[in-house]
């Protein structure tokens, strides 16, 4: 994770990434991409055809990631549960993450549970970030107490 580059790098991958939400799989695919940078864990964005119909609705918010562009958040709803705006992506990314276009990622400790090829992943600390750990990832982490200034 300390080798990952700065500024970030997009890559297919071609891992199983599931999520779990109110007890119903929302989202299965083989065919996302995960954003690799300096301190943090990998962030896994999955087209939006990987998510059950009806489970993902516009939600308010916006930011802006100096390497991917303006963010659009998301409200996944399943079997009962509503996570409120735990899902972004970047529907104009810079030329550089143009291929996030209709991916979007999810903030893993707000989901029931989130896995990457079978592994229960470990949400990144601290509320902002969304990389998701797993047994190959060795930090520390960007978002653990006394990393703001990294």
């Amino acid at each position: 994770m300390w080798a990952y580059p700065r500024p970030p790098r997009l890559e297919r991958t071609a891992r199983r990434i599931e999520i779990v939400l109110g007890g119903v799989t929302v989202a299965d695919t083989t065919a996302a991409f995960r954003v690799l940078e300096t301190s943090h864990p990998p962030t896994y964005y999955l087209p939006k055809d990987a998510f059950l119909p009806g489970v993902l609705s516009p939600a308010p918010g916006r930011s802006v990631c100096e390497w991917k562009g303006p963010a659009t958040y998301w409200t996944l709803s399943a079997g009962g549960r509503v996570a409120e705006a735990a899902g972004w992506s970047y529907e104009r990314p810079t030329p550089a993450f143009r291929d996030l276009a209709g991916h979007v990622a999810v903030y893993a400790g707000r989901m029931d549970e989130c896995r990457v090829d079978g592994e229960v992943v470990t949400p990144q600390p601290g509320g902002f970030y969304g990389g998701w750990i797993t047994s190959d990832v060795v930090g520390p982490f960007k978002g653990e107490p006394g990393t703001l200034g990294w």
